[in-house]
């Protein structure tokens, strides 16, 4: 499950970070958001610090197809239906000022990309409506799309929605140069630096516990996908979802052109340039997190799909990534408690980050240097018409209080000798008074706990990626216990495997 831009692109590894030090903002998650946030803080003079609890592009970054889009599938239609024509074109001005400067930013630091045409299309009469009510909405906005019944593809298309100049990238490539920037302006990047909470100091400062002892700071920035901060509740206005992608390698060029889907289940298409030939991604069929058994089946039905309309195409590679869809359809970035701008945040994409992360960072820069741009309020994280979001929002939490109640119902008792768990496959069973996840990956059976450390959940066993998910909030684990992603900020407590029959291949 390694994803193609990490195939061949690693990235210099960072110190950790020296316990006792003070910063005016720590910024926390060294993804797309984090860095710019970093960089644009820098530039107005901040003195600003990055930690990152893994790797740089080990989040949902590094993961992504990487389109840089104004045309995102249905998302127009999805916010108009919540909010006004007004707020949907706030929502894409800040997209198209992400845009902008993301692409300015990489034609200045050599950070190719690749301009082609975006298609949100249908595959069936069923997906026309929604492909002809985004167009809708689109030109509504003022956005230059057109309705077109001719798009050249390879596999089955009824019509859909074109916006031209449009672009793709590298995501690897583009985090590398920022780092590199980010470092430039004498802003320390510490990876392998877990933040565990952080709480208010007798200073005024915030302190921030990491794995690695306290370290200080004036204001707070949460770029972490979802906030590990449970203040504001932030958990509960997002839904963690989990989408699947594959690359192939093709025997000939194609076009730079995008295309997604108007339905479910959804099939993303873009190419990567690659002087050994051009790469083909597929992406698709996301799910909530944890609440798919079957997850190598999705993988599997994309290599079928592909299969079936690039015959000649050869597998590389295939990988998963998470996204946050905002109950209420708009993103946040500014303060995680209203009023109080200490504790700053940004989530809630919806898998279109890489132009949503750019404006986030920018509404970020405007909290502390008190200039936001005038589309801010787009990504208020406190607005009165959240309010409009409560059946939502109700629908969602009450999925969560059922996986919940049925994960701890549904715990089965192992005897005192458990048979040890095939390879590659895990278990969650009661062992005594305690549920413990078994699992076996590479000849080596671990076991931990099977309690989620966020707020209790029972974790399930994700087969595809050979790790351990929450079906409440979406933290996930590796299968050694060791925290991955999602709200949770600690990692699995181990307990003693089975000791009962040797390691079945």
């Amino acid at each position: 499950m390694t994803p193609v831009w990490k195939i061949e692109n690693p990235t210099p590894a960072r110190l950790r970070v020296t316990p006792g030090v003070r910063f005016d903002v720590v910024v926390i998650g060294a993804g797309l958001t984090g860095l710019v946030t970093a960089l644009l803080l820098a530039e107005n003079g901040v003195e600003v610090a990055v930690l990152e609890g893994r790797r740089i592009g080990d989040g949902t970054t590094g993961a992504s197809n990487a389109k840089v889009s104004l045309l995102q599938g249905i998302r127009a239609q999805r916010i108009r239906h919540r909010h006004s024509a007004a707020m949907l074109r706030t929502y894409l001005d800040a997209n198209l000022e992400g845009q902008r400067w993301l692409l300015e930013y990489c034609g200045g630091h050599a950070v190719a990309y690749q301009a082609g045409d975006a298609y949100t299309y249908a595959r069936s009469e069923r997906e026309l409506p929604l492909a002809r009510r985004e167009f809708g909405a689109l030109r509504e906005a003022g956005m230059p799309v057109e309705f077109t019944e001719r798009i050249d593809a390879p596999f089955p298309i009824l019509g859909g929605v074109r916006l031209a100049a449009q672009a793709q990238l590298n995501p690897m490539s583009l985090l590398a140069a920022l780092a590199a920037d980010v470092e430039s302006h004498a802003v320390p990047i510490h990876e392998s630096s877990l933040v565990y909470g952080v709480s208010t100091a007798a200073t005024g400062d915030y302190l921030i516990d990491t794995e690695h002892g306290p370290v200080h700071a004036g204001t707070v920035i949460l770029a972490t996908g979802t906030p590990i901060l449970d203040r504001g509740g932030f958990f509960t206005r997002l839904v963690p979802l989990r989408s699947y992608l594959t690359a192939y390698r093709l025997p000939q060029p194609l076009s730079s052109d995008m295309y997604i889907t108007a339905g479910a289940p959804t099939r993303s298409v873009r190419t990567v340039p690659d002087p050994e030939g051009d790469v083909l991604l597929v992406g698709g069929n996301s799910h909530v997190v944890g609440r798919e058994d079957h997850t190598d089946d999705q993988i599997a039905d994309l290599h079928e799909w592909t299969e079936r309309w690039y015959p000649s195409a050869t597998p590389l590679t295939s990988w998963s990534a998470q996204d946050y869809l905002p109950i209420g359809e708009l993103p946040y970035a500014g303060p995680l408690l209203p009023g109080h701008d200490g504790i700053l945040l940004a989530t809630g994409y919806a898998k279109w980050g890489f132009t949503n992360a750019v404006a986030a960072a920018q509404v970020l820069r405007g909290h502390i240097t008190g200039k936001p741009p005038d589309w801010a309020h787009a990504f208020a994280t406190w607005r009165p018409d959240e309010l409009r979001s409560f059946p939502a929002a109700a629908r969602t939490n009450a999925g969560v209080a059922l996986q919940l109640c049925a994960g701890w119902w549904h715990l089965t008792r192992t005897g005192t000798d458990p048979v040890r768990p095939q390879e590659g496959t895990g278990r969650v069973e009661r062992r005594f008074a305690r549920p413990a996840a078994t699992c076996t990956v590479d000849g080596t059976t671990t076991t931990v706990s099977a309690i989620c450390p966020h707020l209790g959940g029972i974790l399930r066993w994700n087969p595809a990626e050979k790790s351990w998910d929450c079906p409440l909030h979406g933290s996930r684990f590796a299968a050694d216990g060791t925290r991955l992603e999602g709200p949770a900020t600690h990692h699995l407590s181990p307990l003693a495997p089975p000791s009962a029959g040797p390691n079945p291949r």
